[in-house]
C-alpha cells in the first residue's frame, strides 16, 4: 500500500539492543490532505531505511507502508511500517495539497499478469 502526504514532525531516533543485535528506529507524522480535515499517520523506518531514505521534515513523500498488528498482554497495538520512501520532486508547487491522494499500491486495471 502507499500513502502520500507531508512530513510534518520528525520524532527522535530510537535505538537499542536486542537479542539480534542492536536496532534502531524512528517515527515520523505523515499529513495526509482530504476532504474536510486532515489525516495524521505515524510511520516508522527502521535501520539503515533511516539514513537511506533521509527524509525532513516539510518533505512531500509518498511511502510504500506495511501495516501490522499485533497483541501483546490483551492490548492490540498496530504498526505503520515503511519499506520505501520517495520524496517528490522538489518542482512541484509547495504548498498545494490537491495533488496528494491515497491509494492502494495494487489496482486490477493495471494487472498485467499473462494468466
Amino acid at each position: 500500500m502507499e500513502i502520500t502526504g507531508r512530513i510534518i514532525k520528525a520524532m527522535p531516533l530510537q535505538s537499542g539492543q536486542g537479542k539480534n543485535g542492536p536496532w534502531k528506529k524512528q517515527d515520523y507524522i505523515l499529513e495526509i490532505p482530504s476532504e474536510k480535515f486532515p489525516k495524521k499517520v505515524c510511520i516508522t523506518l527502521w535501520g539503515d531505511n533511516i539514513d537511506k531514505f533521509n527524509i525532513r521534515e516539510g518533505n512531500n513523500v509518498t511511502a510504500s507502508i506495511d501495516v501490522e498488528s499485533r497483541e501483546f498482554n490483551g492490548k492490540w497495538y498496530t504498526d505503520v511500517k515503511a519499506w520505501k520512501v520517495v520524496t517528490a520532486d522538489s518542482s512541484a508547487t509547495q504548498g498545494d495539497d490537491s495533488s496528494f491522494s491515497v491509494e492502494p499500491s495494487y489496482s486490477p486495471e493495471k494487472d498485467d499478469l499473462p494468466f
